[in-house]
């Protein structure tokens, strides 16, 4: 693929005029991802998303992109299935891959059921995390703790009696789990259900009609707090729970009908993601529905004595986007805050200032519940693979980082190879074109990929060349 022509659209600003992923064809390709902005001051790393659409049956998984949304590394899921929530985190000492996947178990909501799997810079699958006792991992968290434990969600339809809200008296509630799930032995050490803790009263909803259950609370985060004890985001209840991690007692509740702090002026929110602690007794939330009805990151400071809880700045992205559902964020060591942006599309990566730095769309219909950046080396365990076809070669070497160039060696035998073209590094799957006098009689061929330095740091195997047309 070539490069994407380049439109300067201001000081600083860069925006592409193509999608970033066109190289990458087939049923395979990973959901094209256009970066409309891109000015100096970003953080370093790449960039890790879950790419999903419920509708259109097409290539989707984890995704690892550079700032140019050129794909790194592209997990293809089955069909009917989607991640959520990929990231690095550490296990065991080590950086790893962590992700969620697996599919709708309510067609139309966040309702899912799937399991938790971590990976090394081999992309090879070292543990997978699943719960028992019908109480699988959903897609809103797979967080690793420095306990060697998962922190994860869950849903469960129970019998309930609905008649306080309006509702069947022999109705069916749909009950919130948090589960922390030691990773090495699959042992439950907590399990939280909101029906044990948070009356059906708290709601904003009202009981749907018929048998479909009553999803009054929707756990959408889990976190650890400054002090071990954990935050728990509840979407249909607007609040944010400080649970003790011991015994399941709420501590406070932050937002909603029976919030312990009194929210001042721009602290409201409404129907949100992602809540984190961030230390000093504040607390980021991705707010899906401000009080502008519009969707924005807040950092909210506690005022436990006073029980007030205030505004200490936001982000707002400035075409003004409105997440139905979905959405996060994430600080990086530098002070920049990666934004996504959840079912209105996209995500972007904002200065300490809040200056918009980056800004990226997936092609329409796709989201990203989450979206990180994070420096990632990865190496694959597989060598890269090269095709030729006259003198088209292709050069396939997925999740491989620090690649810079491509150098192909082509000949008419395997043992008498000799260079004939280099391509910059375009992607996981980068395109170079032999010179016609190099393609013809070429019957054999290898790539050799070269670093900033020109070290060979991976090798292809021989392969024969294919005729024209085949």
């Amino acid at each position: 693929m070539s490069a994407a022509p380049l439109l300067v659209a201001g000081p600083g600003v860069v925006m592409s005029a193509g999608t970033a992923s066109a190289s990458v064809a087939g049923p395979d390709a990973p959901p094209e991802i256009t970066m409309s902005v891109h000015r100096p001051g970003t953080a370093p790393g790449l960039l890790f998303v879950g790419p999903q659409n419920p509708v259109v049956a097409t290539a989707r998984g984890p995704q690892i992109v550079d700032d140019r949304g050129r794909p790194v590394w592209f997990r293809r899921l089955p069909d009917g299935y989607f991640s959520s929530d990929f990231r690095v985190q550490t296990y065991r000492g080590q950086r790893v891959l962590t992700w969620w996947e697996g599919t709708q178990t309510i067609p139309g909501t966040g309702i899912t059921s799937g399991a938790g799997y971590i990976a090394d810079s081999h992309y090879r699958v070292i543990a997978k995390v699943e719960a028992p006792k019908g109480d699988p991992p959903g897609m809103h968290e797979f967080r690793l703790t420095s306990r060697g434990t998962a922190l994860v969600t869950a849903y469960r339809e129970v019998p309930y009696d609905l008649s306080p809200v309006g509702g069947a008296k022999d109705g069916t509630a749909l009950d919130s789990i948090v589960q922390e799930i030691d990773v090495q032995t699959g042992e439950v050490l907590l399990r939280w259900s909101s029906l044990a803790h948070v009356p059906l009263t708290e709601s904003f909803l009202e009981p749907p009609p018929g048998a479909h259950p009553f999803d009054y609370f929707h756990v959408n985060s889990v976190d650890v707090d400054t002090d071990g004890d954990l935050l728990v985001s509840s979407l249909n209840t607007s609040t944010v729970y400080k649970i003790d991690r011991s015994t399941g007692r709420i501590i406070w509740r932050l937002g909603g009908r029976s919030s312990t702090f009194q929210l001042a002026d721009g602290a409201r929110f409404n129907r949100q993601h992602d809540a984190r602690a961030v230390g000093g007794d504040t607390i980021r939330i991705f707010d899906n529905q401000g009080e502008n009805g519009l969707s924005r990151v807040v950092w909210i400071k506690l005022d436990h004595e006073r029980r007030l809880a205030s505004l200490v700045r936001q982000i707002v992205h400035p075409q003004v986007k409105a997440a139905v559902a979905e959405g996060g964020a994430a600080e990086l060591p530098n002070g920049n805050t990666v934004v996504s942006w959840g079912s209105a599309g996209g995500f972007s990566e904002f200065s300490r200032t809040g200056e918009l730095l980056l800004d990226a769309t997936f092609a329409e219909g796709f989201s990203t519940y989450r979206a990180y950046r994070f420096p990632w080396h990865g190496r694959p365990a597989k060598p890269p693979t090269v095709s030729l076809t006259g003198s088209a070669a292709r050069v396939v070497w997925n999740g491989a980082t620090g690649v810079a160039r491509w150098r192909i060696l082509a000949g008419s035998s395997r043992t008498d190879l000799r260079p004939v073209a280099q391509a910059a590094w375009d992607g996981f799957d980068t395109a170079a074109t032999l010179p016609s006098g190099a393609a013809s009689g070429t019957r054999f061929v290898k790539a050799e990929a070269l670093d900033a330095g020109g070290r060979v740091i991976g090798v292809s195997a021989v392969t024969p060349a294919q005729a024209s047309g085949s």
